[in-house]
């Protein structure tokens, strides 16, 4: 008898941006990728999202209303249930400086760089479908 081939659940990718169009279409292009994605406006409504469904990555806007992502990162660093989640910035912000972040990514980026990233800091691709066929 063989054993049941059981998928794993896809990564949790929160986005944080509080341009809309960008949210979305880093959104939209994480789940045409696999990955299961929550989104947020700005800090303060991503960290409550975070540590109510603890996500796998992060991707954070720096320059936010309500709560900038340098912000969000200080109080994710001071949350012992969220300290160890990776973050990618990605920001306009010419003097950017993130020193907790995992990567950083200068807006406009290229969202194909994006996705390897995201890959590679959730180790390694999500399962798909064509995976799972035994």
């Amino acid at each position: 008898m063989e054993a049941p081939v059981v998928a794993r659940a896809a990564p949790m990718i929160l986005v944080v941006d509080d341009e809309l169009d960008i949210r979305e279409l880093i959104a939209e292009a994480l789940v045409l990728d696999g990955y299961r994605v929550r989104t947020a406006p700005n800090g303060k409504i991503a960290l409550r999202r975070a540590r109510l469904n603890r996500p796998d990555l992060i991707v954070l806007d720096l320059m936010m209303p309500v709560m900038s992502g340098w912000e969000f990162m200080e109080a994710q660093q001071e949350d012992r249930g969220l300290a160890s989640i990776p973050v990618i910035v990605v920001s306009a912000a010419l003097d950017a400086q993130a020193e907790s972040a995992a990567m950083f990514l200068r807006k406009p980026f290229d969202i194909d760089t994006l996705l390897s990233t995201v890959a590679r800091l959730c180790a390694g691709a999500p399962a798909h479908l064509d995976q799972l066929s035994a």
